[in-house]
């Protein structure tokens, strides 16, 4: 994989490899520790190989937690809805006009002709796959800190940022930690790489 990225940057024009290693350090499981390596590798002085690869897993890493965001602000807006009505609904009884059940699908028709459902799944309920639950009880047991910094010895920066907001840590908690994290992951990958370089010559 190294060789591949490495050849991408190094197909570039000289003046634009520097954004080539940003380009490449934007990608899950490259980040800014594969990408400071790289642009370690392709000549690049080691200071500025570390900030382009910073600085693209950064941008990545802030569109997924963004958009994490957005997704779970909308979630929980629909549930408060769905409640709203629910209560409204049990409230009122038989006297809401136009209040109908639908069988088994468990759906209320509301007065204003919209469907809701009336029993709506917690996303806590549905099945999640292995990884995300080990991510969960890293969460519950280490905080956004403790998964920032070693989450990714296991999943990338981009994905734990995102599954820690939808577990429903504070986002800007979230981009604090997950910037250090990734500088630190960033300069020591660029500073090994640099001495191997210096040690191979």
């Amino acid at each position: 994989m190294i060789d591949a990225l490495q050849d991408f940057t190094t197909s570039l024009p000289s003046f634009l490899q520097w954004f080539g290693v940003m380009l490449i350090s934007a990608i899950p499981f490259v980040e800014s520790y594969f990408g400071s390596v790289v642009g370690v590798l392709i000549g690049l002085p080691t200071a500025l190989a570390i900030g382009v690869a910073v600085i693209g897993n950064v941008i990545s890493m802030l569109i997924f937690v963004m958009t994490a965001h957005g997704v779970r602000g909308k979630v929980v807006a629909g549930k408060a809805v769905r409640s709203k009505v629910s209560s409204t609904g049990a409230r009122g009884g038989s006297g809401v006009s136009g209040s109908a059940t639908h069988g088994s699908a468990g759906v209320h028709q509301a007065a204003s002709g919209v469907a809701v459902d009336a029993a709506p799944v917690e996303t806590d309920e549905l099945a999640e796959s292995p990884r995300r639950e080990k991510l969960r009880r890293m969460f519950d047991k280490y905080g956004v800190a403790g998964v920032s910094l070693i989450g990714q010895t296991f999943l990338p920066s981009q994905i734990t940022s995102a599954a820690m907001v939808s577990f429903g840590a504070n986002r800007n908690t979230v981009i604090f930690w997950q910037i250090i994290s990734i500088v630190l992951w960033g300069v020591v990958f660029g500073v090994l790489a640099t001495l191997g370089v210096s040690l191979s010559r």
